[in-house]
């Protein structure tokens, strides 16, 4: 089962970690607890609208920004586990065979997608 509590604290954690700050200092900086915080990143408790917007503040981030890392994160997991199921519904399939990337531009960090070879054909252009 894909939680998505546990997908948006990964988020958050690494939005932080890319910043180079601590719990404590983000913590203080949205006014919520440093143990509260850690649990929300940790995908241990659920963040409502409020706290959410208030640890984006304090990351400088913007919500949606966040929101949509979590989307993507999300479809992939939704990939991975339809594939480790082997149950990818009908319409997905020729899709996961049409994949096309014109460019994608990471200017200071990596990506790495993980699919399973037979569900992705990727074709440099």
């Amino acid at each position: 089962m894909i939680l998505l509590r546990r997908l948006l604290g990964d988020v958050l954690r690494r939005q932080r970690q890319r910043q180079g700050r601590t719990l404590r200092e983000v913590s203080s900086s949205a006014r919520v607890s440093l143990g509260y915080l850690s649990e929300v990143e940790r995908g241990q408790k659920e963040a409502s609208s409020e706290l959410l917007s208030a640890i984006c503040d304090a990351l400088d981030v913007r919500m949606s920004e966040l929101m949509r890392e979590v989307s993507d994160e999300l479809s992939l997991a939704e990939l991975a586990q339809s594939a480790a199921a082997d149950t990818v519904p009908a319409p997905v399939r020729p899709m996961l065979n049409s994949v096309s990337v014109a460019s994608v531009t990471v200017p200071t960090e990596r990506v790495t997608i993980k699919a399973p070879a037979e569900a992705v054909n990727v074709v440099a252009a």
